[in-house]
């Protein structure tokens, strides 16, 4: 996030788009209804499917799965049409912004409704409200990002903030809601294929040399895969072993049957988990890791604050704390793991990465603090981008829509879109093992408009067979208004009821992430 989770409350406008807030993030959810019910918040909600906020929104717009680019497109032909841009800002911090103009001119509200589904006057007032505001804030999740075109959507966001001047001040910025507790802070530390910890670059000899003078000079430093490259090259053989760590590729990948087939091809898989999964059941070795409560460290959640996590019990048999697994295969490979404690690896940690520089156990004992921390005598950073943009001038990009990866068909007629509910996490590894949890939603299900219901002889609790273009499932029908018409829901938690056994492998061109929010399927009651 560029600015905190506390900010939102004092925000007067607040634009979410492909996050199902109150559900996944229940506790940043009461900061948007505090300024809703405290400060006369407007909130505005873009969505496929009707979230529990959507009852606080002042505007609501039921985008078609695959169509959030237009959409934000059309909020920016409105905002310049109509002269709402925040001019003082873009002609002192931005740079790009003719080309740019040019490229929206085409994306008029009644052009994107004609995409999106969304009426031309509702894409009026939610580009007037957001750019009126004293402090626009936009909150996104996967909702976004999980597209063919999810770089550009983010890309696409970040114009609207800079186009309005609503970045670089509190309760304003364009803001991701992390899917899970430590993504950040697993992107902070270098789990991503193409920089170093700290996001530094691969290409820079004095960030290299710093690395090899702590790391040793027989440091490997090329670029990498993502999670979903490996996963190609798997298939095809081009990868021979796979180390996975805490992820379950068999839920939560698109095209479960091209997961299973890569796995099966792997001469050497090793899982590290703290149950067994899916995934776990290909593996030659397992691993056993522990949970948070058997461990001591320090998680980074989605507003950049470095919390610490406290051992509360002993590892249960013989599992062992991640940071300890991977020191002793280092050392296996005659590789330098001489860390005695996670805060020796904090130091080291402080020492590489300039943005944790000034993080210490001592200073977040009590209250974590949020990156960039450059030094012990800050006091962190609330929010990003006061003065001027990382690359000096925030630079408009041109996003030009492209429709999904995959279309409807007279075979495949209805858009299944995938998330999360309430009750369970990610692919239920942990809250499937809950008895409460695991009480409230025992099984999968799919969500299905009245209409589409009626249309194919769908009966509420009913079960139904879902396909499409990859394979079958049988889950339970739930008919429902919260979806719109032409467009299902799954969520993807349940192993035996894979809703990833149906999506596809079509993936963002630069990020490689897969597009698991728009996939054609059909529906057919089961006697």
């Amino acid at each position: 996030m560029t600015n905190s989770i506390e900010e939102l409350s004092s925000a007067d406008a607040i634009f979410i788009i492909g996050s199902n807030t109150s559900e996944q993030h229940p506790l940043i959810a009461m900061r948007i209804i505090e300024a809703v019910k405290k400060n006369n918040a407007r909130l505005l909600i873009a969505d496929p499917r009707k979230i529990p906020l959507t009852e606080f929104a002042e505007a609501y717009a039921p985008l078609t799965p695959g169509t959030n680019l237009a959409f934000i497109n059309g909020m920016l032909n409105v905002i310049i049409t109509e002269e709402l841009i925040k001019e003082e800002f873009v002609n002192s911090r931005t740079e790009g912004f003719k080309e740019f103009k040019q490229s929206i001119i085409k994306y008029t509200p009644e052009a994107v409704s004609e995409i999106t589904g969304v009426d031309a006057d509702t894409i009026r007032t939610f580009a007037r409200i957001y750019a009126k505001a004293q402090k626009g804030s936009i909150v996104y999740a996967m909702g976004i990002t999980q597209h063919v075109t999810g770089t550009m959507n983010v890309s696409a966001l970040a114009n609207l903030a800079m186009l309005t001047g609503h970045i670089g001040r509190e309760s304003t910025g364009v803001n991701p809601l992390r899917g899970q507790n430590n993504v950040q802070g697993a992107c902070d530390m270098g789990a991503l294929p193409n920089v170093l910890p700290g996001y530094q670059p691969l290409n820079d000899e004095k960030i290299l040399e710093k690395f090899k003078s702590s790391w040793g000079e027989a440091s490997n430093f090329g670029n990498g895969m993502t999670a979903s490259q490996m996963m190609e090259e798997a298939a095809k053989g081009g990868i021979k072993s796979l180390y996975i760590l805490g992820e379950n590729p068999m839920v939560s990948d698109p095209d479960t049957q091209h997961v299973e087939e890569a796995l099966s091809n792997l001469e050497f898989l090793v899982v590290q988990d703290i149950f067994m999964t899916e995934t776990a059941r290909f593996a030659h070795v397992i691993l056993p890791a522990t949970s948070y409560l058997e461990k001591d460290g320090t998680f980074t959640n989605t507003e950049r604050r470095v919390q610490r996590v406290r051992k509360a019990i002993e590892p249960v048999g013989d599992s062992k704390a991640d940071w300890e697994i991977i020191c002793m295969l280092l050392k296996a490979f005659d590789c330098y793991a001489e860390y005695e404690s996670p805060e020796e690896i904090m130091d080291e940690i402080r020492a590489l990465i300039p943005s944790y520089a000034g993080i210490t156990y001592n200073r977040i004992e009590r209250v974590g603090l949020q990156w960039p921390c450059p030094d012990i005598m800050r006091p962190g950073t609330a929010f990003l981008h006061k003065d001027r943009f990382s690359r000096g001038l925030g630079r408009f990009s041109i996003n030009e829509y492209r429709g999904p990866g995959e279309a409807v068909d007279e075979e495949f007629p209805l858009i299944m879109t995938t998330g999360r509910i309430q009750h369970h996490y990610h692919t239920g590894t942990m809250t499937r093992r809950s008895w409460a949890l695991n009480r409230e939603y025992p099984h999968g299900f799919i969500e299905i408009n009245p209409f589409d219901a009626e249309r194919f002889g769908v009966k509420s609790e009913r079960k139904v067979k879902v396909t499409s273009r990859r394979g079958s499932l049988t889950t339970t029908a739930i008919i429902t208004s919260k979806v719109k018409l032409g467009v299902v829901f799954m969520p993807f938690h349940f192993g035996e009821e894979a809703a990833n056994k149906l999506t596809n492998r079509n993936f963002d061109p630069v990020s490689q992430i897969p597009e698991l929010k728009v996939c054609a399927v059909k529906i057919e009651g089961v006697s």
